[in-house]
């Protein structure tokens, strides 16, 4: 008996360096450590976003797909736009103006022949008149105070027309002030593309389609006037004409300056096409202008009412007598709807006196 004990101590002492306990092998280690990383739960890691470091140092993650330039509103890329502005032209490259350069011909003027300058408007328009498909080549732009708003690239089967329409605004721009002919601003309707062209300059706009030339129109300020003063009915004395005509300047200039937008919100574009529809605003105002009085403030608020499937604005345009302060204003309101690419007028025009 005692000696079978001692068999079992020797047994279970094998192999023991240190009090008995049986050393594990390398093999057994390794087997060990395998089945512990086999055992131990996988947890997924989400991959983390390229962080944006603001001024004060915070990491933020970038969230947006396509980054805006800040004071830059993103642009829907099926909107409508009505707006008001200059026309001009740009060549987007020194090579696309050079080559304008090489085409135009020399001009002379006062028996000298002077060369051709791409530049200047007042050739830009004689060779387009005789070469119209050149017209394409060009960026038309509409300018707000000689800055750049749009770029003006007419598509489909009326394009022809619409560069047409461009090279005669064009030409009505550079006539002399008293011209009848003189064109002061140009209104142009048109769907926002989403497209952006980069002018010569470096600027980048974004591009609008017109359908076709209609609804493009430019303001004859002159002819305004006459239009105006046939609408009184009396015979007007040249100061009185003259009157009228700063009277019709500053309502032209109140729109063109102090209320100048971009014509994408609805009540842009019926602020636009109130003052563009000027032959109608004349006969509406033109007692009220005939009689001394000059604009004194413009509104545009939603209509109460509306057709079905439409965007109406009434539109009030307030008068008053800069002579005399105590006179009653007359007040002109009438109702656009633009739901359309062109806006248009609904009902008739209503006026009244109001004291303030």
């Amino acid at each position: 008996m005692s000696e079978s004990v001692e068999t079992q101590a020797t047994v279970e002492a094998s192999g023991c360096g240190c009090g008995g306990t049986p050393e594990t092998t390398e093999a057994q280690r390794q087997n060990l450590e395998l089945s512990a990383a086999t055992s131990a739960p996988v947890i997924p890691v989400a991959p983390i976003p390229n962080p944006v470091i603001t001024s004060q140092g915070v990491p933020m993650p970038e969230t947006t797909n396509k980054p805006v330039t800040p004071s830059q509103a993103a642009e829907p890329a099926d909107g409508i736009v009505y707006a008001i502005g200059t026309l001009g032209y740009d060549f987007g490259s020194e090579a696309r103006r050079d080559t304008f350069k090489q085409l135009m011909p020399t001009t002379v003027i006062a028996g000298i022949e002077v060369p051709s300058n791409p530049y200047d408007a007042r050739q830009m328009v004689d060779y387009l008149a005789d070469n119209l498909s050149e017209a394409k080549s060009l960026i038309w732009t509409l300018n707000l105070e000689l800055t750049p708003i749009y770029a003006i690239e007419p598509l489909g089967s009326f394009s022809r027309e619409v560069y047409a329409a461009l090279q005669e605004l064009l030409s009505g721009q550079v006539q002399a002030e008293d011209s009848p002919e003189y064109i002061e601003r140009v209104s142009i309707p048109g769907r926002i593309t989403g497209r952006t062209v980069r002018l010569f300059s470096g600027q980048v706009v974004p591009v609008i389609e017109p359908d076709s030339p209609r609804g493009i129109y430019g303001w004859h300020i002159n002819t305004l006037v006459s239009a105006a003063i046939e609408a009184v009915g009396a015979e007007q004395t040249e100061a009185q004409e003259s009157q009228m005509r700063r009277t019709l300047s500053s309502f032209l200039n109140r729109i063109y300056y102090d209320l100048r937008n971009l014509g994408q919100t609805s009540q842009d574009r019926a602020l636009n096409f109130a003052a563009t529809n000027a032959f109608q605003a004349a006969q509406t105002f033109s007692e009220a202008v005939g009689a001394g009085m000059e604009l004194d403030s413009i509104n545009v608020s939603k209509s109460p009412f509306c057709r079905l499937d439409s965007d109406c604005w009434d539109v009030q345009l307030k008068f008053f007598d800069p002579e005399n302060s105590r006179r009653a204003r007359k007040i002109f309101r009438f109702t656009i709807d633009v739901s359309d690419l062109i806006p248009v007028t609904l009902g008739e025009v209503r006026s009244w006196s109001s004291p303030y």
